[in-house]
């Protein structure tokens, strides 16, 4: 394994070892780790699988670049979830450390990836409801589905290339520069900038819905006044304000999820961190998975069509089940049965 120069404080370990970044050290410690991973991970794939159903098992929701947005962050969330929970639980609970450098650093890189596309789904959902609001008239001109699917393929690109850095030599073993202090072979200072670009991520994602919800409210406030002239457009706009609420909640709870991370991140970057708050961290990683377990659950409650496409999913199931009862086998010994009497 690559000789690098961990942070003394990292453990009371010794020697440039995994070992130093298993912070985990009761069996109560692991247990916990390993139940919320299961529980949270298996939650999300699920309910974001349904989502992915959803939007592209209807013809009609598919086709708004809206949802092919938060189809996105749906898939986002999915990779990330499988991803962080089998090298989380793997590293943390069953402390395996017998991998490469490149194999971790993979491993890091497709967590990463994820996290940075769901963020820039926000995004893009974010400017998309902006453009909705304030240019209705020429939404469906400046937003097709064209430019929404050139849009996310920029997006999974970017956030690949600025994830994969530290697998491309960026990293503090080739650089023979100081590590970081949460995670093995990052340097501080690709930490530092990825940091900064999840920090822009959200402020754009702040001011965009900041400027989403002062639209819809003057949108809200005009269409009131002038509803006998433009019943059409009330409509919509009530369906675009109504998303934009969803969407302002998802952030919501991105914030409350990744707050804490975040401030940990900075932390360390800027001072030492004892045990006890890499346990912490350890712990607060989890709350990323709670937010992508939420997202699903933040659009069954608040979008009409996507509750609207689960309930026809829920009776074609039904009828599904229904349909051994009404089978031609049971058809014909009914007919026989008529012919005997």
């Amino acid at each position: 394994m690559d000789s690098c120069r961990i942070p003394a404080n990292a453990s009371k370990c010794s020697g440039n070892t995994m070992e130093c970044f298993m912070v985990l050290s009761t069996q109560a410690q692991k247990i916990s780790i390993g139940i919320l991973c299961g529980l949270f991970g298996t939650m999300c794939v699920f309910e974001n699988s349904l989502v992915l159903y959803l939007i592209f098992s209807s013809p009609g929701i598919r086709k708004k670049p809206s949802y092919l947005f938060i189809g996105s962050l749906a898939l986002a969330d999915i990779l990330a979830s499988v991803i962080f929970v089998c090298s989380f639980v793997n590293f943390h609970v069953f402390n395996e450390a017998g991998f490469s450098k490149e194999v971790f650093l993979l491993q890091l890189g497709g967590v990463n990836t994820s996290f940075s596309a769901s963020l820039s789904s926000l995004l893009l959902t974010a400017l998309d409801r902006y453009l909705s609001i304030s240019r209705p008239s020429e939404y469906k001109l400046l937003m097709t589905r064209k430019r929404a699917w050139t849009a996310l393929a920029v997006l999974w690109l970017t956030c690949a290339i600025i994830a994969g850095l530290p697998l491309l030599g960026w990293n503090c073993c080739t650089l023979d520069s100081a590590c970081s202090e949460l995670f093995p072979f990052v340097d501080d200072n690709y930490l530092s900038g990825w940091i900064c670009f999840v920090v822009v991520l959200l402020g754009c994602i702040v001011c965009a819905y900041a400027h989403v919800l002062w639209r819809a409210r003057q949108h809200v406030a005009y269409m009131e006044k002038h509803q006998a002239q433009a019943e059409r457009q009330t409509s919509r706009m009530r369906m675009d304000v109504m998303l934009a609420k969803t969407l302002a909640m998802v952030l919501a709870v991105l914030m409350l999820c990744w707050s804490p991370v975040l401030v940990l991140m900075i932390y360390s970057i800027f001072g030492r961190l004892s045990d006890r708050l890499r346990k912490v961290f350890a712990f607060c990683s989890t709350l990323c998975l709670l937010n992508s377990m939420v997202n699903p659950i933040i659009y069954a409650l608040r979008s009409k069509e996507l509750f609207s496409s689960l309930r026809r999913v829920l009776s074609h199931f039904r009828r599904q089940l229904k349909a051994p009862e009404e089978s031609p086998e049971a058809e014909s010994t009914h007919k026989s049965s008529v012919i005997e009497t």
